[in-house]
């Protein structure tokens, strides 16, 4: 599938199969007891990210309302 990225221009993403073989090839660099830390990181930033995210739009809707 081919999605447009703005002003990346058109970028490919990668299918099932695609996927697939990016989690063998982790696999293979990180090993079988590397890769649930990895993914625990990840989430743990992508949940942070959200938090701080969600806190900053909602300071952003207070000042709009004292104004």
């Amino acid at each position: 599938m081919t999605v447009w990225m703005g002003r990346m221009g058109w970028m490919h993403v990668p299918g099932l199969s695609g996927w697939i073989l990016i989690l063998l090839v982790a696999l293979i660099m990180f090993g079988p007891k590397k890769l649930p830390e990895i993914g625990r990181s990840l989430s743990k930033g992508i949940r942070e990210f959200k938090e701080e995210l969600s806190l900053k739009s909602g300071q952003e809707t207070n000042e709009k309302e004292k104004e």
